[in-house]
């Protein structure tokens, strides 16, 4: 059964029910969409339910007419980060830790669409799943994107602000996040 945002188990019911319900706690973060046209840069919110849907990440950032660069930074529950950068052959995209895939839809769904099995229930390390070289031609090389990500010390947000300074986004992002 698909589960949206982050499931949990309630607790035990008594004993004649005999039935353990999951229940659905709201993602929190956000979901912001990137475009760069004519030298500059523009961010903007995007649908909520771009936190817990891939497909509603992607057909949002497709509504946008731009003849430059445009791509989604979603940070999910200050757990994880997802890179959607649109184009004709399909989604790139990053996931900043595969083991999100275990309670998130939207980092299983990025699996998904990768072909790439989540991890093991046991294994607590963190990696990244996708296009490290997502934002290369923006000024963000695929190592330097795997310094950000291998920084577990930092909320998605702090890293995703690294990743708009090192592409020349930085003050339009922090008013962005100055914002919400």
């Amino acid at each position: 059964m698909r589960r949206f945002g982050r499931t949990v188990r309630a607790p035990d019911p008594p004993a004649e029910y005999g039935v353990r319900m999951a229940v659905e706690e709201p993602v929190t973060g956000f979901a912001v969409a990137v475009v760069r046209e004519d030298g500059r840069w523009r961010c903007s919110a995007l649908d909520p339910g771009a936190l817990t849907e891939l497909d509603a990440a992607i057909t949002e950032l497709g509504k946008l007419r731009s003849t430059g660069a445009s791509f989604g930074l979603l940070a999910v529950d200050d757990e994880f980060f997802v890179i959607v950068r649109p184009s004709p052959r399909g989604p790139s995209l990053l996931l900043s830790d595969a083991a999100a895939a275990l309670d998130y839809d939207i980092a299983a769904d990025v699996l998904d669409v990768l072909r790439v099995d989540p991890p093991d229930e046991e294994d607590d390390s963190v990696w990244p799943e996708g296009d490290l070289e997502i934002l290369a031609d923006l000024g963000l090389p695929g190592p330097e994107l795997e310094v950000i990500v291998g920084e577990v010390d930092l909320y998605p947000d702090e890293q995703l602000q690294m990743v708009a300074q090192r592409c020349g986004f930085g003050n339009e992002f922090a008013k962005f996040l100055d914002e919400l």
